[in-house]
C-alpha cells in the first residue's frame, strides 16, 4: 500500500528537520505537529471518507421530550464534528434505519422551534419534523415526540489522529504529500520561531508555498469524488474544452 506509516512519518519528519527522531523534545512537539497537519488538511479538503452515517439505542428521541444529546466522540477514536441531515426512523421503536423507513428532518432555527413547537403538553406532541442544532451535542425536535423515535445522524467524522498505536490513516497512507508539506510548515516555524518565516523563504514559507500546489490537486479529486467536477461530473477539468451543466 503507498504511503507512510507512523513510523516512516516520524522517520522522515526528523531527516527532513534535521533532527534526531528519539530526540526528547522533537518527541514532545509530534502530537502537536500531526494535529496540526491532520486538522488543516480535513477541513481544507472536506474529505470524502470523513461522511458517516450513525445510528443505534444510543441516538433516540424519547417521548416528551424534545431534546436529541447523543457522545461525539466514537469507539475508533473519531469524533463528530459537522451534522449534515437527521432521518427519523420509523415506526417508533426501531433502532435500524436500513430496517425501517426514513423520514428526512428539515432543517430549522431554535427560534422557530420555540414558537411553533414549544409546548411539550401531550395534546401538542406528534412526530417530529423539524430539526435545529443547539450545540455540537445536542439537537432540539419539533414537535416534540409523542414516542420514542431512534434517528440516524449522517454528518463529518474528524478521523482518528495517527499515532503508534494507529499506525496507518488514510491520510498517511493517501494524502503523504500534503501530510509530510503540513508537518513541516509547522515544524520549520516551530525551529526557526514562527514570527521570522516571512524572512527565511528556504524553512516554513516554502513549505507552505509547495503545501498550496498539493492542495489545489487533492481538492480537485475530492470535488471528482462527490461529482462536483466539471459540468457536475467526475471527470478532471478539462485543459481545452468548457463542457457546460446541461
Amino acid at each position: 500500500m503507498p504511503g507512510l506509516t507512523y513510523s516512516t512519518y516520524v522517520t522522515q519528519i526528523a531527516e527532513m528537520a534535521v533532527v534526531d527522531p528519539t530526540d526528547a523534545n522533537f518527541l514532545t512537539i509530534l502530537p502537536m505537529m500531526l494535529d496540526y497537519a491532520e486538522l488543516r488538511i480535513c477541513r481544507d479538503l472536506d474529505l470524502v471518507f470523513t461522511s458517516a452515517s450513525l445510528s443505534g439505542p444510543g441516538f433516540a428521541l424519547n417521548a416528551g421530550n424534545r431534546n436529541l444529546a447523543f457522545d461525539v466522540n466514537q469507539p475508533d477514536g473519531s469524533y463528530f464534528v459537522v451534522s449534515e441531515q437527521i432521518n427519523l426512523i420509523t415506526p417508533a421503536g426501531q433502532t435500524d434505519p436500513d430496517a425501517a423507513e426514513r423520514v428526512a428532518l428539515l432543517p430549522a432555527t431554535k427560534e422557530f422551534l420555540d414558537s411553533v413547537y414549544g409546548s411539550s403538553l401531550s395534546a401538542n406532541r406528534a412526530q417530529p419534523k423539524y430539526y435545529a442544532a443547539f450545540n455540537e451535542t445536542l439537537f432540539l425536535v419539533g414537535p416534540v415526540p409523542d414516542q420514542k423515535y431512534y434517528v440516524e445522524v449522517v454528518g463529518t467524522l474528524r478521523p482518528a489522529s495517527l499515532s503508534a498505536s494507529n499506525s496507518t490513516t488514510f491520510i498517511s497512507q493517501y494524502l503523504p504529500d500534503l501530510l509530510v508539506m503540513a508537518s513541516m510548515v509547522y515544524i520549520s516555524g516551530y525551529q526557526r520561531n514562527f514570527g521570522r518565516q516571512s524572512d527565511d523563504p528556504q524553512m516554513a514559507q516554502s513549505y507552505e508555498s509547495q503545501y498550496q500546489v498539493l492542495l489545489k490537486s487533492a481538492a480537485i479529486e475530492e470535488a471528482r469524488k462527490k461529482y462536483e467536477g466539471p459540468a457536475w461530473s467526475s471527470q478532471s477539468p478539462a485543459i481545452a474544452a468548457t463542457p457546460t451543466r446541461g
